[in-house]
């Protein structure tokens, strides 16, 4: 048991649960400036967020807050495109033995996409509303949907980042769904996504197990407090904080 590790985990826990940011976005770089290596970083990230996004995915299931179609489609382009990352990140290192390096320059450059993508969710979110392509059925959108989810997921395969922030953002965009209804299939479609990813990562021995359980014990209880002071808190000023950090984060791993 590390007794630092577990603050840590109660401390970005408090963040998610305060402002909404996604926690992989805090998490991975800490670990990575702290010196643990990239790749067990992303992969050790990947296992603990399909812990938490699993609790989440099932409370929205229970409140019948999941858009199943949306979260298929996503996840017929995410999934594939997740293991296709993990797959090309060990080959490269078979070949070039540069996995770190690629890891660590591909988290700095999705931590300012993320960055970005959270203020615009945070001070745009109105603009982002009710624009024309919301209004089609996302039947006509599948092609759309699965390219995106392939791009995304990627990225999410590579870095263990954006399976909450970007397909958010993208969600809010193009589908026209309840707040509620945004988040659960956000979390929803998470949970498979990080979890294919994560079970990749785990068989190529990038997963540090006691390391997950520590952030696990601090962050559960950090969410909750998180989340019971976010009503009494103003998030938006925040939520731009956190975006902040996680683009000064970005910057110093390029």
């Amino acid at each position: 048991m590390s007794v630092g590790m577990i603050i840590m985990g109660l401390l970005i826990g408090f963040m998610v649960g305060l402002t909404g940011v996604g926690g992989a976005a805090l998490l991975t770089p800490i670990l990575v400036l702290l010196g643990i290596s990239p790749a067990i970083a992303v992969g050790t990230d990947l296992a603990y967020n399909s812990v938490t996004k699993f609790f989440g995915s099932v409370q929205h299931w229970r409140q019948k807050t999941i858009n199943f179609k949306l979260m298929k489609y996503l996840a017929i382009g995410s999934i594939p495109s997740a293991i296709l990352a993990v797959g090309m990140l060990r080959l490269f290192d078979s070949f070039f033995n540069n996995q770190e390096e690629i890891i660590k320059h591909a988290l700095g450059y999705v931590l300012i996409l993320v960055a970005i993508a959270t203020l615009v969710k945070t001070f745009a979110k109105g603009r982002l509303e009710f624009n024309k392509i919301q209004l089609k059925p996302i039947e006509e959108k599948r092609s759309l949907t699965i390219v995106i989810g392939a791009v995304l997921g990627f990225l999410v395969g590579l870095t263990s980042i954006g399976s909450g922030s970007l397909f958010a953002l993208v969600m809010l965009y193009l589908y026209k769904m309840t707040p509620t209804e945004l988040v659960g299939t956000d979390i929803a479609h998470a949970f498979f996504l990080v979890t294919a990813a994560g079970i990749m990562h785990a068989g190529i021995g990038n997963v540090n197990y006691l390391l997950m359980i520590n952030l696990l014990i601090g962050s559960i209880p950090g969410v909750l407090i998180g989340s019971t002071l976010s009503a009494k808190i103003p998030a938006k000023p925040l939520r731009a904080i956190v975006a902040v950090m996680i683009l000064l984060s970005g910057l110093k791993l390029i």
